[in-house]
C-alpha cells in the first residue's frame, strides 16, 4: 500500500511530474435547497482527481481545456495552490466550461453542463510513470479520440493507466456509440473505477459481479466498483472483496468518487512502480482490502465537507 506520507502537504514532494491526469476542469454553480445565491466551485472529475493527489503529496500535471478568462484563471490558481502543474497547453478553449449541480435535500448531486472539449494533437506523455483520464474526456469529441492516443502511447511506454467513466448521461452519444467508447477505452486501461449509477447504465440489468467480469475480460488488471454509502468492491482476475463506506454526516457528495480514485491511484502507484502489471496481478485480497479502505476514508473526509474540498495526506493520517 502506497506511502501517504502526512508531511507531504500541497503536494510538496521532491522529484518531478510523475503524474499527468488528462480531462475537463470546469466551475461547478451550485444550487442548495433554501439557499437563493447559487455558489461556484472549481471542478470537473479529472480535475478533482488531481487535486486529490497533489493533497496527497503526489507530484501531478493537469492537460486540460481551459480559456482565459476569470473562470479558467481560478481553476488553475486553486489547482496550483495544491501543487498541480496545469501544462501551458492547457489554454486552447474559447471559454471556460461550467456544471450546474443541483443539490437534493440527502446531499446527491444532479448535473447539467455547459462544455467543450479539445486537445491539441502535439502533446505527449513521455516523462510521466501514471497517467489518468475519465468522465467527459472519454466520450465528447473531438477531445476523446486524443485522450485514446495519449494512452495508447503511455501504455505502450510502460506507464500505468488509470480510467473513470464518470458517465455524464446528458454529453453522452447514444447508448450502443457510448458504450463501444467506454470498452475501447478498457483495451488501454490497467485499473478501472466507476459507480454502481455508471455500471448500470453502461451495463443495464447486469449485477455487480457481472460488470466486474466484463470489464476484467477486456484486458483491465483491476476493476473498482463504488456504491456511496454501501462500500466498495475492488476485483482483480483473483481476487475480489467488498471494504465498507466509512459513516460520515454527508454535506454534499460532490467530488467523492474523484477523491476515492485519487487514494486509489496514490496507492496502486507505489504497487506498479517497481513490478509493472505483474505487481498489480500480485494483490492478494488483504492488501486489496487495505487499498479500499483507505480511499474509503478519504472518500468520506470529502463527502464530509462542501464542494470538492479532497484531503491532505495529513489529513488522511489523522
Amino acid at each position: 500500500m502506497a506511502d501517504l506520507d502526512p508531511r507531504a502537504e500541497n503536494g510538496q514532494t521532491p522529484g518531478g511530474d510523475r503524474t499527468l491526469i488528462v480531462g475537463e476542469a470546469l466551475v461547478d454553480i451550485v444550487e442548495r435547497p433554501g439557499s437563493a445565491t447559487p455558489a461556484e466551485f472549481v471542478g470537473g472529475s479529472p480535475a478533482n482527481v488531481a487535486l486529490g493527489l497533489a493533497r496527497l503529496g503526489r507530484p501531478t500535471a493537469f492537460l486540460a481545456a481551459l480559456a482565459r478568462d476569470e473562470r479558467g484563471e481560478r481553476i488553475a490558481a486553486h489547482l496550483r495552490a495544491s501543487g498541480v502543474t496545469v501544462l501551458d497547453e492547457s489554454w486552447t478553449a474559447p471559454r471556460t466550461s461550467t456544471a450546474r449541480a443541483v443539490i437534493g435535500r440527502d446531499g446527491s448531486a444532479h448535473y447539467s453542463f455547459d462544455i467543450e472539449w479539445a486537445l491539441p494533437s502535439s502533446v505527449g506523455v513521455q516523462g510521466y510513470s501514471v497517467i489518468h483520464t475519465g468522465s467527459i474526456a472519454a466520450f465528447l469529441e473531438p477531445g476523446s479520440g486524443v485522450v485514446r492516443e495519449l494512452l495508447r502511447e503511455a501504455r505502450a511506454g510502460g506507464a500505468l493507466v488509470t480510467f473513470d467513466p464518470n458517465i455524464r448521461q446528458a454529453l453522452l452519444p447514444v447508448h450502443s456509440a457510448a458504450l463501444a467508447l467506454f470498452e475501447s477505452t478498457l483495451e488501454l486501461s490497467h485499473v478501472v473505477k466507476l459507480s454502481d449509477e455508471d455500471a448500470a447504465w453502461l451495463y443495464p440489468g447486469c449485477s455487480v459481479d457481472e460488470v466486474l467480469d466484463a470489464v476484467l475480460d477486456r484486458g483491465s488488471d483491476l476493476v473498482v466498483v463504488t456504491a456511496g454509502g454501501d462500500g466498495a468492491v475492488l476485483a482483480s482476475r483473483e481476487q475480489r472483496v467488498t471494504v465498507p463506506a466509512v459513516p460520515v454526516d454527508v454535506v454534499d457528495t460532490i467530488g467523492a468518487g474523484d477523491t476515492f480514485m485519487a487514494a486509489l491511484i496514490a496507492q496502486l502507484t507505489d504497487v506498479f512502480a517497481p513490478r509493472g502489471r505483474a505487481g498489480l496481478l500480485a494483490l492478494d485480497a488483504e492488501q486489496l482490502a487495505a487499498i479500499g479502505a483507505l480511499s474509503a476514508r478519504a472518500s468520506a473526509i470529502t463527502v464530509s465537507r462542501e464542494g470538492a474540498n479532497p484531503p491532505t495526506a495529513a489529513e488522511l493520517a489523522r
